[in-house]
C-alpha cells in the first residue's frame, strides 16, 4: 500500500504541462555540488551522484542535497556578557554537509537546527567572556563558537567552517553611556599610569647620565693623575740621571785634575784628589762670583761669615774685607797730610 507521503515528494519532481496534468518521466538530473538519494516506496536510499538517473513515477522518490559550503544569518540576537551586560549581537554561520546521508535521514530539518544550535551557542558563549573582552578579542570569540557549534552538528554530517560576528552594540542606549563613561575611567587609568612610567623612565634616565658623567669625571681625573704620577716620576728620574751623569763628570774632573797635579800619574794619593777637590770648587766659587759681578740685578752684596764659607776661603770673609776697606781708608788720609 502506497503512502501519500512517499508519493508527494515524486510527484512535485514531474514536470507538468501548460494543461495541468502531470507529465509522465522516467528519469531524474541532479547539479553538480549536489548529491541525490532516491527511494524505493520510501526505502531503501541509493545515492544518485550529479547527473542523469532513472525515476520512476510513483516508485521512486528523490532528495536533493547541497553539499556546497552555505551559511546561516543570525540577526539581533540579545544576550549578556560574564559582567551582565547586556548586548545584542549578530553573526554568520558558515558550514557545509559532508554526510548526505546523515542530513537526510538523521535530522528532519538540517538548515532550521543549525541555525538553533548556532544562536544557543552564541548566547552560552557570550555569556563566558566579559564586555571588553568580546570587544579586544573577536577571534577567540570566534574559535569558541567554531568549537562548540561544530561538536553539536557534527551528528547530523554538517561541518562547521567557521562563525563570524559581525555586529555587537549594548541593548540599549543607558547601558552604552555607562560603558563609554566606564572606557573613559580606564583610559584616564591607564593614561595615568603611562605618564607615570614615562616620569620615572626620564628619572631613570637622568640617573644614569649621572652616573655616565660622574664616573667619565672619575675617569679623567684618574687618567691625569696617572699622567702626572708618571710625568713627576720620569722627572725624578731625568734629574737622578742628570745627577748621576753630572757627578760623574765631576769625579772625571777630579781625577783629571789629580793626575795632573800628581807627581807620579799612575799612582794619584787621596792627598791629591782632595786636593783637585778644592781647587775645583775654588773654581766653581769664583765662576759664581764673576756671574754675580756681571749682573745688573744687584749692586750690594753679602757674604757670610767664616764657617759658611769654609776654614781656608778668608778672602770671602766679612772681617777680611772689612779689613782692607779699613786699610784703603788709612791710606787716603795718610796721603792727604803728606799733601798738606
Amino acid at each position: 500500500m502506497l503512502s501519500t507521503r512517499n508519493v508527494l515528494p515524486a510527484l512535485r519532481q514531474i514536470p507538468r504541462p501548460a494543461s495541468g496534468v502531470p507529465a509522465r518521466t522516467f528519469i531524474t538530473i541532479v547539479q553538480q555540488g549536489y548529491e541525490g538519494w532516491r527511494l524505493s516506496l520510501g526505502r531503501n536510499p541509493v545515492k544518485l551522484e550529479p547527473g542523469l538517473s532513472i525515476a520512476l513515477p510513483i516508485y521512486h522518490s528523490i532528495q536533493h542535497v547541497d553539499m556546497r559550503e552555505m551559511s546561516v544569518s543570525i540577526p539581533n540576537l540579545p544576550g549578556y556578557t560574564s559582567d551582565n551586560v547586556p548586548v545584542t549581537c549578530s553573526g554568520s554561520l558558515l558550514f557545509r554537509i559532508v554526510d548526505g546521508y546523515k542530513a537526510c535521514f538523521e535530522v528532519s530539518d538540517v538548515h532550521s537546527n543549525i541555525k538553533n544550535t548556532g544562536m544557543s551557542a552564541m548566547r552560552s558563549v557570550l555569556g563566558s567572556f566579559t564586555y571588553d573582552q568580546v570587544i579586544s578579542d573577536r577571534n577567540e570569540i570566534n574559535k569558541r563558537l567554531n568549537t562548540v557549534i561544530g561538536g553539536s552538528i557534527t551528528n547530523w554530517g554538517v561541518e562547521c567552517s567557521r562563525f563570524e560576528i559581525q555586529t555587537f552594540q549594548p541593548a540599549n542606549r543607558e547601558v552604552e553611556r555607562q560603558l563609554e563613561l566606564q572606557m573613559e575611567a580606564e583610559r584616564n587609568r591607564r593614561k595615568q599610569l603611562l605618564d607615570t612610567e614615562a616620569q620615572i623612565n626620564v628619572a631613570e634616565g637622568n640617573k644614569q647620565r649621572v652616573i655616565l658623567e660622574s664616573e667619565g669625571n672619575l675617569a679623567a681625573k684618574t687618567n691625569e693623575a696617572d699622567a702626572t704620577y708618571k710625568m713627576v716620576f720620569r722627572e725624578a728620574e731625568a734629574r737622578q740621571q742628570q745627577a748621576v751623569m753630572e757627578a760623574k763628570a765631576v769625579a772625571q774632573q777630579v781625577e783629571e785634575l789629580a793626575r795632573s797635579i800628581a807627581a807620579d800619574r799612575e799612582n794619584v794619593t787621596p792627598t791629591e784628589r782632595q786636593q783637585a777637590l778644592n781647587t775645583l770648587v775654588e773654581l766653581k766659587r769664583l765662576e759664581q762670583l764673576k756671574a754675580i759681578a756681571n749682573s745688573h740685578s744687584n749692586t750690594t752684596y753679602f757674604f757670610g761669615d767664616k764657617a759658611a764659607l769654609g776654614r781656608d776661603q778668608d778672602l770671602y770673609n766679612v772681617d777680611y774685607a772689612e779689613q782692607i776697606r779699613k786699610g784703603v781708608d788709612s791710606k787716603r788720609r795718610g796721603s792727604e797730610v803728606t799733601l798738606v
